[in-house]
């Protein structure tokens, strides 16, 4: 049999009321659309009849014991067979007459196509005032600030995906989180994202969600996987504070009163060091995720061209050496001048971080060498 164009892909956790509903819908659009397709529901692990009652409305069942939204959504997508796939949940939430639409999108370029909630209709008691005006706003608001994906629903339920789409996003988390993992992974690898409003209608039966549990699993992935505004962001804004105060009490000893003056310079060194240090990480993060999670990262490619291990080496050895001699020149003539000493001190851990953390990277980047060098040896 040849394979289907469409694949309809339906997760489902203990909703029988429902899916026999939401099987038979999928089923008319793909009469409607005239086009051979399938309809795969993923039973996660129900308690009650939901797959005989998906079973006895026509659909392929796919079991998938280990509980989870992205779980099931995970196994759907590896067993769905069709060129085009739309994913949708088994509450009967989402109107599915405007999936053709959706089909056409890919048809015609669009790798992802997303439904809007928000630009089409909200039913009253579909979705609590807390999510409509708070929650879904701003995490969809987060996910374009951090990502620049620049949609207005990130984590409606209905969406539809090309198959070899799937393979080149490495979706993996296991909760709630898949949907914004989704959007976020198409975003970085630049595929084509568009958006269709639909209508989203209360849901059957009991609803599996918990708002904060949920929306702090959205919110933690996108930090995680934003290396910039988890790491750089906040590190640079410490160091430019932490500078900003030391300098000045280190370039005139006679700026403040020793009493306060002194305290406030080590806070400020602590800002800078500790800044730094985070900075640090946010680079190791984002050169993880360029060589082993496919990340584009132009700049940093770009900076690997000119910049080598000596390079940081010297640079980090250069800071190291002026904060020996600040150090040694904040008690030249007897007088002890604790900013002088804390600015040099501080400029030697700086020297101390770029020497250590400059072979940290060249590791990465031999670790990255041996593993392809394996690839081509065992493939």
């Amino acid at each position: 049999m040849p394979a289907p164009e469409v694949s309809f892909v339906i997760p489902c956790l203990n909703e029988e009321s429902s899916i026999a509903a939401v099987v038979a819908e999928a089923r008319r659009q793909l009469e409607r659309m005239d086009v051979d397709g399938e309809v795969v529901v993923v039973d996660n692990a129900s308690e009650d009849a939901s797959a005989e009652r998906a079973t006895e409305a026509g659909a392929r069942v796919v079991a998938e014991p280990r509980r989870g939204y992205g779980s099931a959504y995970l196994a759907g997508l590896a067993a769905a067979e069709g060129r085009f796939i739309v994913m949708t949940d088994a509450d009967g939430s989402y109107d599915l007459t405007r999936v053709p639409e959706f089909v056409d999108a890919l048809r015609n370029g669009a790798e992802l196509v997303l439904g809007s909630r928000f630009r089409g209709r909200i039913h009253p008691g579909a979705m609590p005032w807390s999510h409509r005006l708070i929650g879904n706003p701003a995490l969809t608001g987060m996910l374009n600030l951090l990502f620049r994906a620049h949609v207005s629903d990130a984590h409606c339920g209905l969406r539809a995906i090309r198959k070899d789409a799937v393979d080149r996003l490495d979706l993996e988390t296991t909760g709630m989180e898949f949907a914004s993992e989704m959007v976020i992974k198409a975003a970085k690898r630049d595929l084509r994202i568009t958006e269709i409003p639909v209508d989203y209608r209360p849901r059957t039966g009991e609803s599996k969600l918990n708002s904060v549990r949920d929306a702090w699993r959205h919110v933690r992935f996108m930090l995680v996987h934003s290396a910039n505004w988890l790491f750089v962001v906040p590190g640079a804004v410490a160091v430019v504070v932490g500078l900003a105060t030391l300098v000045p009490f280190a370039a005139d000893r006679d700026l403040g009163d020793p009493s306060w003056a002194v305290p406030v310079s080590i806070l400020a060194s602590f800002l800078v060091v500790v800044g730094a240090q985070v900075i640090q990480l946010g680079l190791f993060a984002r050169t993880y995720a360029a060589l082993y999670l496919g990340d584009d990262e132009p700049f940093l490619e770009s900076m690997w061209r000119r910049f080598r291990l000596e390079h940081g080496l010297a640079l980090g050895a250069a800071t190291l050496v002026v904060g020996v001699v600040l150090a040694l020149v904040s008690n030249f003539d007897g007088v002890p001048d604790p900013s002088l000493g804390l600015l040099g001190l501080t400029l030697i851990a700086l020297g101390a971080q770029a020497i250590f953390g400059s072979f940290f990277l060249s590791i990465l980047g031999l670790s990255e060498h041996a593993r392809l060098r394996r690839f081509t040896r065992d493939g």
